[in-house]
Formats: C-alpha cells, structure tokens, sequence
C-alpha cells in the first residue's frame, strides 16, 4: 500500500499527538521503509507478545480464573474467584485484575471477554478485612500519610479503569450481590447483563466513605444523575429489574443458568465483528465521554482518517454484496 501526503501527515500529527518516542519511530519507520517490511516486523512481535500472553495466562492467578469454554470460539470468561468470600476485593485483586486484561487484551484468540464471578454471587466489594491495610500508611507525617493514601487510591482506581483500557469488549454477567467495588467493577464494563437475583448497592456510604474507584464518575452517564445520586446517597438495593429500568444493565436473564448461555451468544456475537471496528467504537465512545458533540465528532474523523484504510471494511462491504459471514482480521 503506497501513502499519499494526506495520509503521511495524518501519522505524523497521531504520532506527537502522543508524545511518546516510539510513537515516532514506528512512523517514520512506516514512511520510509516498505510497508511490508514493517508489517512482517510487526507480526513477529505480535506473535512473540501472544505466546508469552498464553503461556503466563496458563500459569493462573491468585484471585481470578481465565478460561476459553470453546477453543473453537474467540471468548475468554474472566472469573473473580473467590467464591467462599464472595468474591470481595483483595490487594492481590487489584493486582492481577489489570494484569489478566492485558495479558487478554494481547491475544489474538481473545475477541471478547466475559467478566463474572464464581459461586452464588458476582462481588461483595472490597474485602474488610483488607480494607484496614489499604488505608494504612507508614508515616507519621500528615502531608507524606495523604499524599500516599492518594496514590494507593489512584493504582486502585487504575486497576478498576483496566476494564476501560482493554480493547476487546467486556460483557458484565451479573449474579447475586454487587456490592460497592463491584459496582465500580460494572460500571466500567461496556454491556452489563444480570439474572433475576441480582442486586446492586453503592455501599461505601454505610461504611462513612465516598466511593472513590469510579461508579460516582461513571454511574452518572449509565443511569443518569438523578439515579447515581440516589444508590450513591441512599447506599440501598437495587434490583435486576430495577437496574435494566434505569439503564444499569440492558439485559435481565431468568436464571444464572440463562445469564451463562445468553452472555455467550452475546460475547460470540461481538467476536465475529471487526476487531477494528470494536477497538475503535469503544476508544471513541470512552473518549467522547469527556468531549463536546463538536469534540467527539472531530475526534472520530481523525480516528477514520487512519482506520478506513483498514482490509476489514473491504472484506465487510463484499461480505454484504456476497450475503455470507465476514472473515476479520485478528488482532
């Protein structure tokens, strides 16, 4: 594929436009070296990065589980695994939480994931008994004590935002309690689904605290103002129906047994579109967010600018005219 001026320009305003080195470099490399050079370079990291991905995914986690129900089928479950706590929140948590979703988010076998939880329910929040620890700080110095507390708040919020930040769709399935910390776990998610059991409650209130990982920045465009404020003020329950009402989540399933099945023709559904298409509708969308109308739609020209170039949309128009299933790029 030869690059004409317009497109060469475009590179080069991403590439400072996020100020990073390697940013550079990977443009100039791309306008002045053969396109298929570069694309054989990239595909050799790529697989290198999926390999290592695979191999350390396999190696497990403390707190979660990853599993592919189908190898046939490109849709991994991530389960919050500790089942005899409720799977309430741990530092350990925290910690590995970010790690799976890159690990996943490397994968080309991985096209959506399912976010769930072992046992009867979804998350109870942060464990209480870890709560104590994560507010604790070594210092007898106020201003040294806040400024640490501040930056354990903010690698814990980072680890929640790691759903934000993973490119493949995340499907929420939703049993059971969720609780404070698994509120702000949802809440981040891009589809959330429940069964008729589930129950949701921003609880952080009834421990005398603000909640401070996000379902206070992100309920609000989910359920509107009015709805977040009232969960967030009241701290009270809020059933599946409830939820699906306010906009919470968009499907209700009668059993677990159908929130499983219904989730995985959701989740399958999503792996058979355009991984192209998916990253850039998610980053679009989370980025629009914080923007003007005006904003947004400049912002998203720019990102088509670069991605319709992509062979996805050839082979996704022919697709149409041929009336059979698109095959996709992986990613």
């Amino acid at each position: 594929m030869n690059y004409c001026g317009h497109q060469k320009e475009l590179f080069l305003i991403l590439a400072s436009a996020h100020d990073d080195p390697n940013i550079y470099l990977l443009a100039e490399t791309l306008l002045t070296s053969g396109t298929e050079t570069l694309r054989i370079a990239m595909a050799d990291d790529e697989i290198e990065a999926a390999e290592a991905a695979a191999a350390e995914l396999k190696r497990g986690f403390e707190t979660l589980e990853v599993t592919q129900p189908d190898p046939s089928v490109p849709v991994y479950f991530l389960y919050l695994n500790r089942p005899a706590h409720r799977n309430a929140l741990t530092p350990a948590s925290f910690a590995e939480l970010p790690r799976a979703l890159a690990l996943l988010d490397r994968l080309p076998s991985a096209r959506a994931i399912v976010l769930t939880g072992r046992g009867p329910h979804f998350c109870a929040g942060i464990d209480l008994s870890s709560l104590a620890s994560l507010a604790s700080v070594p210092s007898d110095d106020r201003a040294v004590a806040s400024e640490l507390l501040r930056r354990r708040i903010l690698a814990l919020q980072s680890a929640i935002s790691a759903v934000e930040r993973c490119r493949k769709p995340v499907v929420a399935a939703i049993h059971g309690a969720c609780i404070g910390g698994g509120v702000d776990l949802v809440a981040a998610c891009d589809i959330r689904c429940c069964d008729e059991g589930a129950y949701f409650a921003v609880k952080e209130i009834d421990l005398a605290l603000a909640a401070d990982l996000g379902s206070l920045q992100r309920l609000p465009a989910i359920v509107g103002y009015g709805n977040a404020t009232d969960m967030a003020l009241t701290g009270r329950r809020v059933a599946a129906e409830e939820a699906k009402a306010m906009g919470l989540v968009t499907r209700v399933f009668p059993s677990s047994a159908a929130l499983a099945a219904g989730v995985t023709d959701l989740a399958r559904g999503l792996a058979e579109k355009s991984t192209v298409a998916m990253t850039g509708t998610k980053a679009v969308m989370l980025r629009s967010r914080d923007l003007t109308v005006e904003q947004g739609l400049e912002h998203v020209a720019t990102w088509n600018a670069a991605m319709l170039m992509s062979r996805d949309l050839e082979e996704a128009v022919r697709a149409q005219i041929e009336k059979r299933k698109p095959k996709f790029s992986r990613l």
